[in-house]
């Protein structure tokens, strides 16, 4: 017992010694610098009108968590609810944090607490016997049964260390599912917007292939009773094969989108859901801009990248723990004998009591090699913190410049569109009263449905923007759905 608590007060005097001291970084991430804007220009209060519509942009709102309800389309609002509840990969990555969690319960418990085990023992043991002193073997049965108890002091705060980075590394993790899922959120939206979008475009384009086809019909006829030349005839049937080839690559665009769009939400592609009109969807005219010193803290891919800062400052200090002392007890005690009614009895009690201090000296270099490995890791996770909130600035900037300059473009798109139909509408009228032939009005409506086309891209551009921005602006974790 003396031995014991020699061992223990020479070693908590050590411990006391470099207590003050820090074995690692503060794990605190890198300071970052706070733009007034995010872009190279003050940031505008509002986008162009543009379909009747001015996006705001509220400086210093707070990110909205479910930000797809604000389209207001229940058809829209159910697929992505869908994908967060039967997506395979959120549910995989859901599953390996649990695990994670088990994992630090199992190690804290492991390393913060003594360890008590039982064991027993029976055994039949025949031994050589000692020559002219005895018979020429031995042979005899052991019965143990005994309580081991094992603790080992964190005197210099190595397993707290570990702790604090398998920790650190649950965070990252639990942050990272965050992340995707709200990146899953806004790819369903991105693919249902694309496809809305496209299914637009599919039904202009077929009517323009329509008008197409009527227009090479009837050159086709006037060049048959010569009014019209071989060569007009011919340029019309390929400017109509030209349009129907752009349908069937819309088609095919169609398609890919429909097809991922039933991947992300959990289902094989020959189950895809049908897609909400474009129409249907409202454009959210409010949109959050958090401030750039308040996005560290909403925006889950930075929040992640400070949790890996954590890590590597907590492996900094186990590493160099592991350079000081370590102590450990144990003890056991239980009965034992040579027969078994011996062993339960008073005189079969057996104990032990024991202290064990150990000290790295020589190691071939491989401790401070560690510890070094473990600083250039912080290092590194450091840079990639500041990488990562770099790059988040610059996708928040690019989303509302892009906000910004489509909306000015959908405003002229619009006007010209609207120009086209009034003057689509004046030929059809001036039709009706025998003032223009045929291939005026099919003519004037085809230059209608082009802009319309451009309008409708524009539009679902505009559509897709802001879920993007929605995205970068990050958010507290959205409600699990059950």
């Amino acid at each position: 017992m003396r031995l014991v608590h020699s061992t223990f007060t020479l070693t908590a005097s050590a411990a006391f010694v470099v207590a003050a001291c820090s074995f690692g970084p503060s794990g605190d991430p890198p300071a970052m610098p706070s733009p007034a804007h995010y872009g190279a220009g003050p940031q505008p209060a509002r986008t162009a009108t543009a379909g009747g519509v001015a996006q705001q942009f509220d400086i210093g709102a707070e990110p909205v968590p479910q930000w797809w309800r604000l389209y207001r389309s229940e058809a829209l609002d159910a697929l992505v609810e869908e994908g967060l509840r039967s997506s395979p990969t959120l549910a995989a990555t859901e599953k390996s944090l649990a695990a994670a969690h088990e994992q630090l319960r199992a190690q804290i418990g492991s390393s913060l607490l003594p360890t008590i085990d039982a064991a027993g023992q029976a055994t039949r043991e025949r031994y050589l016997g000692i020559p002219a002193a005895g018979p020429n073997t031995v042979t005899y049965d052991v019965f143990v049964g005994q309580i081991e108890a094992h603790y080992t002091f964190d005197l210099f705060g190595a397993v707290r260390y570990a702790n604090a980075a398998l920790g650190a590394r649950i965070d990252q993790q639990a942050f990272q599912l965050e992340a995707a899922r709200r990146a899953l959120a806004a790819n369903i939206v991105g693919a249902v917007i694309n496809a809305a979008t496209l299914n637009r475009q599919i039904a202009i384009t077929e009517r323009l292939v329509a008008l197409a086809n009527e227009t090479a019909n009837e050159d086709e006829r006037r060049y048959t009773l010569g009014a019209a030349a071989h060569a007009q005839a011919l340029a019309s049937r390929q400017n109509a094969y030209a349009i129907a080839a752009t349908l069937a690559g819309l088609r095919q665009q169609r398609a890919t989108a429909v097809h991922a769009l039933a991947v992300l939400i959990g289902r094989t592609p020959d189950a895809a859901p049908a897609v909400p009109d474009l129409a249907s969807l409202a454009l959210p005219e409010h949109l959050p801009v958090v401030i750039p010193s308040e996005l560290l803290r909403t925006r889950p891919d930075i929040r992640a990248a400070e949790a890996l800062v954590k890590e590597t400052a907590a492996e900094v200090g186990a590493a160099t723990a592991q350079l000081f002392p370590s102590l450990s007890l144990t003890a056991s005690m239980g009965q034992a004998g040579f027969n078994w009614p011996a062993a339960v009895s008073g005189a079969g009690a057996i104990w032990s009591l024991g202290a064990g201090l150990s000290q790295p000296i020589f190691h071939g270099g491989a401790l401070r090699a560690q510890r070094r490995a473990a600083i250039d890791s912080y290092d590194a996770a450091a840079s990639e913190y500041k990488a990562t909130v770099l790059s988040a600035f610059e996708n928040v900037a690019d989303t509302l410049a892009a906000l910004e300059h489509n909306a000015d473009a959908l405003a002229s798109l619009d006007a010209a569109a609207r120009t086209a139909r009034t003057a689509s509408y004046e030929a059809a009228a001036r039709r009706r009263v025998g003032a223009l032939p045929p291939s005026a009005v099919r003519s004037s409506e085809q230059a209608y449905l082009s802009a319309q086309l451009d309008t409708v891209r524009a539009r679902g551009v505009q559509f897709a923007n802001t879920a993007a921005l929605f995205q970068a602006m990050g958010g507290m974790p959205a409600q699990k759905n059950p």
